[in-house]
């Protein structure tokens, strides 16, 4: 392997805010690393510093002599330019002007330009991450650095994304919180964290396989902080019990016991799990209709949106908006919100709704504002579910220290102030929760327990979210939005995907209503899916049964990379039969309750 680019003890801090210190890291030629970790952690500061932007407080950088580094930021801003002249002027400047406008022509080809786009200003956000992108690679970047480049893609941007970079970018480091696109689009994952030694750990693998090494790591790391739990104990009586006599033996006898102390401590405060704590208020209303939407259309200008919408959200309904940038689904959220009015149809509300409302472009808080003022606006208390709460305890639950609360937001990262967004609509009693892209800049922990949040919240939920591990997870009903002339309804991303290839439905078919009970008979991919799930699962079976065979294998036992993959495979395949016998229970129930 040809070692590109290395990085040795480097070390960053803000004020008195340590990001991370004597990190080390080596980049290799087809490299694919998947860097991630929680919010604040560095990792995007630690992109501009292997780019050359931004310099380290100490250590060592060390490119390999002539080496091409592009960086792609996680905003991409453009003059009022026509995108050919922002790659034109991107190009190497020592090439001629016909040869920039070939390179221009091409990269805009290869990135989905058609010559009819507007200004670069004016582009969309996942548009402006394409050209982002052509920019960077008309360079000819020997690596690729990526900071959050599925932000502002749509689920198709972002299935194009995966490909592009399999096949044009051979070695590149990106920082994202996309599981799935983690385990598609990576050979390596380095997460950075207190929870380990050196502040990092590192596989080399796909993402399901960093799961695995993480949990044996950790497990391993909580016993051996209970092991020395014991003798840090005996130690500490010993110390307390005092020495007689002081000689070299018992001073080094002393030094021990301290030393043993140090590590307990220090593994303690590794281990210790700190998850942000989100918990979304309920107004506990028993109503069973609480949005109906009737014949729903809406057309912008020229343009028909959807048409002909009927749906119903109840509470328990988890309502997934699918589709393309441009199709509509901010728009009927806000038609749900109250903001707009349909085209055509009616929307019928519950008395006294209560409609709480998450934007995507979020709260738009002077920069300048405290993370005090920001979590608390009203003093020092906040009201939580019937209580008064401190504000030294609110920040906690979002992870903040309370040292942290008079440091202005604009030295917080995306992701810190994504939380702040997320403890506002926390305080609000809602029945139906609308969420325009809630994940963007959040860690993964806290996606995770955003998930949790969601699952357990017992109003309804209309939820837009490229993540399809969200999608996947939450969604109990997903619209896919895009064609005006029918909304189909799917139970999750994976049967959405079936859905790609199967044969078009007949246009007398009956729309699909967003309701959790059964629509009175299987749809087309629902009765095809019925007759596979059970050859499915016997197959995945099978895969398991084979794979515990190979768990015997003497060879395998000795080669811990290959019993890491094997383990990862079961875990995963497991994961697929559990879910396709839930589909299965689902669907014979549909089938129950006809006949």
């Amino acid at each position: 392997m040809s070692l590109l680019l290395s990085c040795q003890f480097l070390q960053k801090s803000f004020g008195m805010r340590t990001l991370f210190k004597d990190f080390s890291l080596s980049v290799f030629a087809k490299d694919r690393i998947g860097l991630i970790g929680p919010n604040g952690s560095g990792k995007s500061t630690l992109l501009k510093i292997l780019a050359g932007i931004e310099k380290p407080d100490q250590g060592l950088l060390s490119p390999r002599k002539g080496l091409v580094v592009g960086f792609v930021p996680q905003e991409c801003e453009f003059a009022h330019l026509s995108p050919q002249q922002v790659l034109i002027n991107a190009a190497p400047k020592d090439l001629p002007v016909y040869e920039k406008e070939r390179l221009a022509e091409m990269w805009l080809s290869k990135l989905g330009f058609k010559g009819d786009e507007p200004a670069a200003d004016l582009l969309s956000g996942g548009w402006k991450k394409r050209l982002g992108i052509a920019s960077v690679l008309i360079l000819s970047p020997d690596v690729l650095l990526l900071d959050e480049p599925t932000n502002h893609l749509d689920l198709e941007g972002i299935l194009w994304l995966e490909k592009f970079l399999a096949r044009e970018a051979p070695t590149y480091l990106l920082v994202s919180h996309d599981r799935y696109f983690l385990q598609n689009a990576t050979n390596r994952i380095i997460e950075i964290s207190p929870a380990y030694p050196k502040g990092m750990f590192a596989i080399d693998g796909s993402y399901a396989k960093f799961l695995l090494q993480k949990e044996i790591f950790l497990e391993g790391q909580i016993q051996q902080e209970k092991s020395l739990a014991t003798k840090a104990r005996r130690e500490t009586e010993w110390l307390r019990a005092g020495v007689k006599a002081r000689t070299t033996k018992s001073q080094s006898r002393i030094d021990e016991a301290h030393q043993i102390l140090k590590e307990h401590k220090e593994l303690g405060r590794r281990n210790k799990e700190v998850r942000a704590k989100l918990e979304f208020t309920s107004s506990e209303r028993e109503t069973r209709k609480l949005l109906v939407a009737k014949n729903l259309s809406m057309t912008v200008g020229d343009k028909t949106l959807f048409s002909h919408l009927d749906f119903t959200l109840s509470p328990g309904v988890r309502l997934g908006l699918m589709g393309p940038n441009g199709s509509g689904k901010t728009t009927l959220l806000r038609l749900l919100n109250g903001e707009i009015e349909q085209t055509q149809g009616t929307l019928k509300r519950a008395d006294d709704l209560k409609v709480v409302y998450f934007d995507q472009h979020r709260m738009k808080l002077p920069l300048e504002t405290t993370l005090r003022d920001a979590l608390s606006p009203k003093g020092d208390y906040v009201s939580f579910r019937g209580q008064e709460v401190h504000v030294n305890g609110w920040c906690k639950r979002f992870l903040f220290s309370p040292d942290l609360l008079d440091l202005p937001i604009k030295k917080l990262s995306g992701g810190e102030r994504a939380r702040i967004a997320i403890a506002h609509l926390m305080l609000m009693p809602a029945d139906v929760l609308l969420l325009d892209e809630p994940t963007n800049d959040l860690d993964i922990p806290t996606l995770e327990i955003l998930e949790d949040s969601l699952l357990d919240f017992p109003g309804a939920i209309a939820l837009i979210t490229h993540d399809r591990c969200m999608l996947d997870r939450v969604c109990n009903s997903i619209l896919a939005l895009g064609n005006p002339n029918e909304t189909p309804l799917f139970s999750d991303f994976s049967q959405w995907q079936a859905a790609q290839k199967a044969p078009p439905k007949p246009k007398e078919e009956k729309k699909a209503e967003a309701s959790p009970r059964p629509k009175g008979k299987l749809s087309y991919l629902e009765k095809k899916e019925y007759e596979e799930i059970e050859g499915k699962i016997l197959k995945h079976e099978g895969e398991v049964q084979a794979f515990n065979l190979l768990l015997l294998d003497p060879k395998v036992a000795e080669d811990p990379a290959r019993l890491s993959e094997l383990c990862a495979s079961i875990a995963l395949t497991e994961t697929q039969i559990e879910r396709l016998y839930i589909r299965w229970e689902i669907l014979e129930k549909k089938l129950n309750d006809l006949s």
